[in-house]
């Protein structure tokens, strides 16, 4: 059965919905909103990998990764939700990315 890539034209999001192959397809809604508006889109290719070959990939891509770049730390974190199949939101992810800077910010020494 393919999977599927659409866009919610109310809530303005990307998800994905596995398709069967039979005639009579119901239609398709917006898992977040539940908005009946959705634009099926084109999507890459994509193959199976097994969890090793997934976990070398996610290791090659945090090897050049400059921990002091925030840009680089976001791209990072959506790449890894993704593989991870855990796509976050941007709010969810930013929500993260600010709690975990606060919490370094607390455990920084003073420098007076």
């Amino acid at each position: 059965m393919p999977i599927y890539e659409y866009f919610c034209l109310q809530c303005r999001r990307r998800f994905r919905k596995l398709v069967g192959m039979v005639a009579g397809q119901t239609a398709v809604a917006c898992p977040r909103c539940g908005g009946s508006e959705v634009s099926r889109l084109i999507s890459r290719f994509s193959r199976l990998r097994g969890e090793d070959e997934t976990l070398d990939a996610m290791a090659e891509e945090l090897e050049g990764l400059d921990e002091n770049d925030p840009k680089a730390v976001r791209r990072m974190m959506r790449t890894l939700s993704r593989e991870m199949g855990e796509d976050m939101d941007e709010e969810e992810l930013e929500q993260a990315l600010l709690e975990a800077e606060e919490g370094e910010a607390e455990e920084a020494p003073d420098m007076k």
